[in-house]
C-alpha cells in the first residue's frame, strides 16, 4: 500500500504558516482515504505510528476532522462497529429513517460495514419500540439489554429526527 505523508498541500500550509494543529487533521483523513482506495483499512494506532503521534492526539483529531467536515472516515473503528461514539449512529439512522436512504448505500458512503448498519438501526427500532410502550430508560434497558447511554443517544437522535421532519 502505498500513502502519502506529506503532500503538496501540507508544503503550502506550511509555507503559509498554517499551525501544525491545523495541519495534522488534514494528513490524517488522507491516510485513512488512501488506505481505504487501495482496499485496505488504518486503526488509529496505525496512522499514530505513522506520524509520531499519540493515539489519543490522532484519535481526537480524526473525531475533529470528522465533525468539521461532516463525514467519516474509513478506520477500522468506524468498518467493524468499535466505539460508543454517537456520531456513526446519528449519521446512519438518520439517513436511513429519516431521509428514506439505501441502508446499503449509507454503509458504503459511511465506511461501516453492513452488520454494523443493521445492528444501528435494529437497536434503533427497539429502543423506539420499547419507548413507545414505557417511556423509561431502566425499562427499555431491562427489555433491550442496550445500555441506558446508548438509549439515551437513540432517544435523541428520534427526537432530533422527528423536529427536523415536521418543519
Amino acid at each position: 500500500m502505498i500513502l502519502t505523508l506529506v503532500d503538496d498541500s501540507d508544503i503550502q500550509m506550511l509555507e503559509n504558516e498554517t499551525p501544525v494543529a491545523s495541519q495534522r487533521p488534514h494528513a490524517i483523513a488522507r491516510l485513512y482515504r488512501q488506505a481505504y482506495e487501495q482496499g485496505g483499512l488504518l486503526s488509529t494506532r496505525d496512522v499514530a505510528l505513522l506520524l509520531w503521534q499519540g493515539e489519543a492526539a490522532v484519535s481526537k483529531q480524526r473525531i475533529k476532522y470528522e465533525l468539521t467536515h461532516q463525514c467519516i472516515l474509513p478506520h477500522t473503528g468506524a468498518s467493524h462497529d468499535m466505539g460508543s461514539t454517537v456520531t456513526h449512529k446519528r449519521q446512519i439512522v438518520e439517513k436511513v429513517v429519516f431521509e428514506k436512504k439505501d441502508p446499503v448505500a449509507v454503509a458504503r458512503g459511511c465506511h461501516h460495514s453492513q452488520r454494523a448498519v443493521d445492528k444501528y438501526l435494529k437497536d434503533y427500532q427497539r429502543v423506539i419500540t420499547a419507548h413507545d410502550s414505557k417511556p423509561d430508560v431502566d425499562f427499555i434497558h431491562r427489555v433491550t439489554g442496550i445500555a441506558p447511554h446508548v438509549i439515551k443517544q437513540y432517544l435523541e437522535i428520534q427526537k432530533h429526527g422527528t423536529s427536523t421532519t415536521h418543519k
